[in-house]
């Protein structure tokens, strides 16, 4: 990375599944991302619980003595439902308010593999970023393969008009964490002309913003 500028990153939001997945590798590679963040002293913001990969990066980020938060809506702590969050945990009311929070307090995005939960998570930090709601970077840990045929999908997206080629680079990929993280603190963020004028103002009330549900 020698000659380019690198992002200060502190802390790094995951999302990724409540289940562990088919694959072991796709635990290898959640317990190896936290050790990674952990190494590299960034903390992590997540989905709080201990379930699936969940679990698996929370607890390995905290063995390497790195800060945890768990933001998690209240419907789930009910029963004990997804289990004790690793570090500290925020209760929210609903999901997309757990989501904005999120944002708000993470400088980056990594999604692991998991379900439409997770999927819902990374589209939507994307379409905020395109709308230029924020600027911070966004990556997929591509573990054998799992996120081939998502990425096919959006690069077909572009082919097809209805993802331009800047809003493209939004969504940044590799394949070890290592190599993932270096992308997300190089990443220049490329407002479109048009989109950037919009103005979305400190002062808007916190439903405004819950209320953002744009497809793109």
């Amino acid at each position: 990375m020698e000659g380019v500028l690198v992002r200060k990153i502190k802390k790094i939001c995951v999302f990724c599944g409540a289940n562990s997945g088919k694959d072991v590798a796709f635990v290898n590679a959640a317990f190896h991302l936290g050790k990674v963040l952990g190494k590299r002293k960034i903390d992590l913001v997540y989905g709080g619980g201990k379930l699936g990969l969940m679990g698996c990066v929370s607890t390995a980020v905290a063995q390497h003595e790195r800060q945890v938060l768990g933001i998690i809506p209240s419907a789930f702590t009910i029963n004990n439902l997804v289990g004790e969050t690793c570090g500290k945990e925020i209760k929210v009311a609903t999901m997309q308010e757990r989501l904005v929070m999120m944002m708000e307090l993470s400088d980056a995005f990594i999604t692991l593999p998991g379900g439409f939960g997770t999927l819902e998570e990374l589209f939507q930090m994307i379409s905020w970023a395109q709308l230029n709601i924020h600027n911070k970077p966004i990556g997929v840990l591509n573990i054998n393969g799992f996120f081939n045929g998502l990425l096919s999908f959006v690069d077909h997206a572009v082919k097809q008009e209805f993802i331009t080629p800047r809003a493209r680079k939004i969504l940044i990929s590799a394949t070890t964490a290592d190599e993932l993280v270096d992308k997300l603190q190089a990443f220049r963020f490329e407002p479109d002309p048009a989109l950037s004028k919009l103005k979305w103002s400190p002062s808007s009330s916190q439903k405004e913003k819950l209320d953002l549900t744009l497809r793109l």
